[in-house]
């Protein structure tokens, strides 16, 4: 399952280089799917092929957040979340909105990655 960042995040930012795929953002800070990725283009949920450069809403206006669709809770880099290692106050839990098997997490991340 992708990792989630709780409301008792004090917005250190200790999380956000530590993530291999990008997936971490700032509160309120806009995203894409290309940052940390190989991807050009994305197919959305609707059918829509959009470049993979543009501009996403934030998905939390105060606290730092990660994209469900970019977390991979580290598969293929590390044994452990590393977000979830060195957040000083525990906030990185896993989602259980999005539940996935380590062999989806392994697809997901060759997918972004876009390996063989």
């Amino acid at each position: 399952m992708a990792i989630i960042i709780t409301d008792e995040c004090i917005n250190c930012g200790a999380c956000e280089p530590e993530c291999p795929n990008t997936a971490i953002y700032e509160g309120g800070r806009e995203w894409n799917w290309a940052g940390g990725t190989k991807l050009a283009s994305v197919e959305l949920e609707d059918g829509t092929i959009q470049d993979a450069k543009t501009s996403q809403a934030p998905v939390s206006p105060d606290f730092y957040y990660i994209v469900p669709g970019k977390c991979t809770e580290c598969t293929g880099f590390h044994e452990e979340p590393q977000c979830a290692a060195v957040c000083p106050v525990d906030c990185c839990v896993p989602d259980p909105d999005y539940v996935e098997t380590k062999e989806e997490l392994a697809a997901k991340k060759a997918w972004l990655h876009q390996e063989g």
